[in-house]
């Protein structure tokens, strides 16, 4: 792990917070981490809990569960009695290859169930003026970068490649829509690829572990030249709180990670860690597979704005996330 940091957390009065999504990958960390800097914030989780979402990915924190699925308008009108001050959304479809096979899926989830939550975020608005709407997305609505280019930032525009991140972007800008049209106080960020505990294993990094304890062939699309900014997933989970408490509204923020690979590189970081854990030989697992349609070739985040505005940058290096990400797969996999 890296040196702490030395920025505190400002505390907005937020007492009551739900995160969407909660008992996902990404969001069962942010729960986890909003337990820990915001002791006294009560968290509710509203979830489906579908094949990405577990309760055990959230076992032992203080939240409650709404078991929920965002689609559904009627079952969101449950929550209008509570005094919430702040959602943070992240329940979504993420899978691209599976919003190449149904794209349909991602426009109910990720447009349709994100103007729900708007819609319930502006009758909380009407009982709290501060109410704030935080919403989470992906450094993939600005399309693609070339081997050359600088990496994206705020004002990048956006050039979605693939019926995810257009699903995205699309939510994207509902989001400002609403703060343009309603004045309801708005905070997006747009993140690069996170890895860590917790992810559901259909994303690279489970699928290459998965392949080497079961010894077989570790597929990599094309010839492993894409280049992804890697973010450990506990670093984002803290820049999410921070930019909960800190950000300004009607603001958007990059979240990157400092850590530009290729494909081909990072399987063999990984390849190199599992070795060095199970005492094995694997790198003649590498198996090359005909590439996905429209499959971006660089993504980077230039986050200078957040570093600047808010004091955040990543602190968790790639050999300290690697091997806290090998180790618990290796112990979730062979259970």
């Amino acid at each position: 792990m890296e040196n702490e940091s030395s920025k505190k957390f400002m505390k907005r009065n937020l007492k009551n917070v739900i995160v969407t999504g909660g008992a996902g990958f990404i969001g069962s960390h942010v729960v986890k981490t909003l337990n820990r800097v915001l002791p006294e914030t009560n968290v509710y989780i509203v979830d489906c809990l579908t094949y990405a979402g577990s309760m055990e990915n959230v076992a032992g924190t203080e939240s409650h569960l709404f078991y929920m699925d965002i689609r559904d308008r009627d079952v969101l009108e449950n929550l209008e009695e509570y005094d919430i001050d702040a959602i943070i959304h992240l329940a979504a479809e993420s899978h691209v290859d599976r919003s190449i096979e149904d794209p349909l899926v991602f426009v109910e989830t990720n447009v349709i169930g994100t103007v729900n939550l708007l819609d319930l975020g502006l009758k909380y608005k009407k009982k709290n003026p501060d109410f704030i709407f935080y919403h989470i997305s992906t450094d993939e609505v600005f399309g693609t970068l070339g081997f050359g280019d600088k990496p994206f930032n705020e004002e990048t525009p956006y050039d979605p490649h693939s019926p995810y991140s257009a699903s995205k972007a699309s939510s994207d800008h509902f989001v400002r829509a609403y703060a343009d049209t309603y004045g309801l106080n708005t905070l997006i960020s747009n993140c690069s690829n996170n890895y860590g505990p917790n992810q559901y294993p259909e994303k690279l990094i489970p699928v290459v572990i998965k392949s080497l304890i079961e010894r077989k062939p570790i597929p990599i699309y094309g010839k492993g030249e894409n280049i992804r900014d890697w973010l450990y997933v506990e670093d984002h989970a803290e820049a999410i709180v921070e930019i909960l408490q800190k950000g300004r509204f009607g603001e958007t923020y990059c979240i990157g990670g400092d850590c530009e690979l290729s494909n081909l590189d990072l399987v063999k970081r990984i390849i190199l860690k599992f070795d060095e854990i199970e005492k094995t030989y694997s790198t003649d697992l590498i198996s090359f597979v005909t590439d996905r349609p429209g499959h971006d070739l660089r993504y980077a985040i230039d986050h200078s704005k957040l570093t600047k505005e808010i004091g955040w940058k990543p602190r968790y290096s790639l050999n300290y996330g690697l091997t806290s990400t090998v180790e618990w797969y290796i112990r979730y996999f062979k259970e």
